[in-house]
């Protein structure tokens, strides 16, 4: 896709489904709201605060794990997928949370991880306890080369190798992640029969949708192969691998169909994607092929430790040229906060507020992660109350996952009970909710405004997408819907800038950041600001 090009989608916007161009909230259920004081974040907290959620604007929630677990990933490492874990609350709490976000109008999407599960799992239990047991093929399981070495040079995410030994069947597993976490044998099909019923098992009770794990890695080389060098430096040893043979293996393809067919028995249900990154990117992009898979998240990235035009529109254009529908995010549960990794913790809420109107503004569905509508850095947690395994282990240099999950500060003070399971940043406690929502210059209300904004408008929510060859430090494209056109300007440097809008106009201020102006085909841009204008008439959405 040529930089002034426009994508083309299909043209029945009537006929839509929900999700398109929708703006979902991510929630992280131990850290969003304590109803009991125990110090863990539950789902009764979740359901005290959905209002919160939907007078900002959001269409729905995704719902990281809730469910029983020993908490070594913190409920990725699923001990039960159909139960909820005692200390989040109970299966009536979370029925009653999907109430109240039906009947706040908000949708909810869960987290499914078909990937791999706890060792505490009972279908894990008995897979290790034999070689010949009905399940001993339900995870993946391989002999020791005679050394005693693992099977393969495959690599964990989360450092050294992907394998671990199992003494009672003398035999390696498969474990992408912590050795606590074996990898499901996908491959299976009674495996995937059985994650299928437990798909069917949520979508009984009324979700709309899931948020599907990883789920590029289900299914790995059955053979096993060693994956080639990547022949380039590396922070982490996965780096160092072409991941031929243990991600994004092709016969899982045929796996998004069967859960496309499950989730599409009701067509408005909709399949949010993570997927770890491949190379070429076209393997990643086979999940959202008509018949997969609806959307996958993509994280916008910075150019090194500062946002930079040329890299978003570059991350832009490279997703869009797909002719798929993309989720945008800045932030979530597992990477440094937008506001710190974007290089604008120093640069305050005119920063924050940039980052959401940037989003607000692309072809696609949008993330916004609890915290980002107060403009939260990243949080600094003191090493002796760490609880990321991983953050521990590469202590300085990976912080990136407590520092994004500390608690969500709902007032100015810690609330009373047992210490949190994170400790709260006093940073985030000075950017507490309550006193935000009082505030009408605060980022909380300007972000209301941005999603209404979003909300309201169906060009930014489905209309096309052609971006414009702007230097740095502009961002710009144009969005267009029948007769509407949005012409969307971001400066994402820290100087005032000026820019002539050389585009057919005449164009009309519509929405913008403090301070920037409109005059005389003159956009007047201070530091971090972001302008929508409008020609023609806007469909606007009931």
């Amino acid at each position: 896709m040529s930089e002034s090009q426009t994508v083309e989608f299909p043209s029945d916007h009537a006929a839509r489904p929900w999700w398109e161009g929708a703006v979902l909230y991510q929630i992280y259920p131990l850290s969003y709201a304590d109803s009991n004081g125990d110090g863990w974040g539950d789902l009764p907290g979740v359901t005290q605060h959905l209002e919160h959620v939907a007078r900002l604007g959001a269409d729905g929630i995704w719902l990281s794990p809730f469910f029983k677990s020993p908490m070594n990933d913190f409920g990725y490492d699923c001990e039960d997928f159909c139960a909820v874990d005692p200390r989040l609350g109970t299966m009536a709490d979370f029925d009653a949370l999907l109430a109240r976000a039906h009947g706040l109008g908000l949708k909810v999407l869960i987290d499914q991880v078909y990937t791999y599960s706890s060792n505490r799992h009972p279908w894990f239990e008995e897979s290790r306890s034999s070689r010949d047991n009905p399940r001993h093929d339900w995870y993946v399981w391989a002999d020791a080369k005679p050394d005693g070495t693992p099977p393969n040079n495959w690599q964990s995410i989360f450092g050294g190798p992907a394998w671990e030994w199992d003494v009672t069947r003398r035999q390696y597993y498969l474990t992408h992640f912590y050795p606590e976490m074996p990898h499901l044998n996908v491959n299976n099909p009674k495996v995937r029969q059985a994650l299928l019923e437990v798909a069917d098992f949520w979508l009984a009770r009324g979700v709309d949708g899931f948020r599907l794990d990883v789920i590029n890695l289900a299914m790995v080389d059955p053979e096993l192969r060693d994956n080639p060098s990547a022949g380039i430096s590396f922070d982490f040893p996965t780096e160092a691998q072409l991941h031929l043979y243990d991600r994004s293996w092709p016969e899982n393809l045929g796996f998004m169909r069967d859960i496309h067919d499950l989730i599409k028995v009701q067509p408005d249900r909709h399949t949010l994607a993570e997927l770890t990154p491949d190379k070429p990117r076209d393997n990643n992009m086979a999940y959202l092929a008509p018949g997969h898979l609806d959307t996958a998240y993509f994280v916008i990235s910075p150019a090194e430790t500062e946002l930079s035009a040329v890299a978003i529109r570059e991350q832009v254009i490279e997703i869009m040229d797909f002719g798929a529908w993309p989720t945008w995010a800045f932030s979530n549960h597992d990477i440094v906060r937008a506001v710190t990794r974007c290089g604008g913790q120093s640069h305050g809420s005119r920063f924050a507020e940039l980052l959401i109107a940037i989003l607000v503004c692309l072809r696609g569905n949008l993330l916004v992660y609890q915290g980002d509508e107060l403009g939260l850095p990243h949080a600094e947690v003191p090493r002796e109350k760490l609880r990321d395994r991983e953050g521990m282990r590469f202590f300085p240099h990976s912080l990136k996952r407590d520092g994004a999950r500390t608690p969500m500060p709902w007032s100015p003070d810690e609330p009373t009970g047992a210490d949190p399971w994170l400790p709260y940043d006093p940073r985030h406690l000075a950017l507490n909710v309550k006193d935000q929502a009082r505030d009408i210059t605060s980022t909380l209300e300007k972000v209301r405004g941005w999603l209404a904004l979003r909300k309201g408008v169906q060009t930014l929510r489905v209309g096309d997408i052609s971006m414009l060859p702007l230097e740095e430090p502009l961002l710009g494209w144009t969005r267009t819907l029948g007769n509407g056109k949005l012409l969307c300007i971001f400066n994402v440097g820290p100087s005032q800038i000026s820019y002539r809008v050389v585009e057919d106009g005449p164009w009309r201020s519509l929405h913008s950041t403090p301070g920037a102006d409109f005059d005389s085909a003159v956009l007047s841009l201070p530091p971090f600001a972001a302008v929508v204008l409008e020609q023609g008439i806007q469909s606007r959405c009931e």
